[in-house]
């Protein structure tokens, strides 16, 4: 990302990025955790009883109480900077060895996805909890000692294996869609007098690009994990229990929840970074 310089010289604008995105959509990774999960959602005041159900969990989503806001955003904020900065540098590093263009690309992400997702477990389960509109539990702290004290220190990573399979096969297929299509959209000139705009321009093509595949991808893991943390049922009978209720059906359960919570976070990670990189460059030009 950010056009001719590289990652190494940028941590500070991909956490910023990171940081920026996840902020501008708590709502909508909280309509998806609502979606997904399967948590009933019940509006009780006079207006919010017009709104259709299909459009319940984004009211709901958008309205306070924030129930662990500072933490959902803290938790994918590093994670998020760790994973696309770590790829790309990573990559930068891989190819500097010798490394082909498509082994240097794939595994960066799928490494370190792999250790953010084992670290952030704990709380992205809690997290994920909290939203449930019918919980009591006021706070992440107490949802973490909920779970410790009902299943024990495993049950804080229980549904690890489906988060897995989710997350490092969505960051894998974004990062290498934004990367084949910096390789493959035709370069901004240097000497045009738009170049600022068609660079984000281009970056704003890429990005989309990259959340949309990344989020269509791995809808159905989603599903999955979200049931294991809300039965805590293993990865199989959690896949059982969902095509006992909804058959095939729970492959799409929140799908259009996810297309926009997945991949706008995403594509607004990749762009901000790349917005703040050529900010970066600009001031140093000068």
């Amino acid at each position: 990302m950010g056009g001719g310089s590289t990652a190494k010289d940028h941590p500070i604008e991909y956490f910023s990025a990171s940081t920026l995105a996840a902020i501008l959509n708590y709502p909508l990774w909280r309509a998806s955790a609502l979606g997904q999960s399967g948590f009933r959602v019940v509006l009780n005041s006079n207006f919010a009883s017009s709104i259709p159900p299909s459009l319940a969990p984004y009211f709901f989503a958008f309205s306070p109480p924030y129930k662990g806001l500072a933490a959902t955003v803290m938790g994918m904020s590093w994670a998020r900077a760790a994973i696309f900065y770590g790829s790309d540098r990573g990559k930068e590093i891989l190819e500097s060895r010798g490394m082909s263009n498509t082994m240097a690309t794939v595994l960066p992400p799928l490494l370190v996805s792999t250790v953010v997702q084992c670290i952030n477990m704990p709380l992205v389960r809690a997290t994920i909890l909290l939203q449930n509109p019918q919980s009591t539990v006021p706070n992440i702290r107490e949802s973490l000692k909920q779970i410790y004290s009902t299943h024990g220190l495993g049950g804080l990573w229980h549904g690890t294996s489906a988060g897995i399979l989710k997350t490092v096969p969505k960051y894998c297929t974004a990062i290498f869609v934004k990367d084949c299509m910096e390789q493959t959209m035709p370069p901004v000139d240097p000497e045009s007098p738009t170049k600022d705009r068609d660079k984000l321009i281009h970056s704003a093509i890429k990005s989309a690009a990259a959340g949309v595949a990344g989020a269509a991808l791995t809808n159905p893991l989603d599903v999955i994990r979200n049931e294991m943390f809300k039965t805590n049922l293993g990865l199989f009978d959690a896949v059982r229990s969902l095509h006992r209720e909804l058959g095939y059906n729970f492959l799409v359960r929140g799908m259009s929840k996810n297309l926009v919570a997945v991949s706008i976070p995403v594509a607004s990670t990749i762009f901000f970074t790349d917005a703040f990189i050529q900010y970066t460059n600009s001031k140093k030009d000068l």
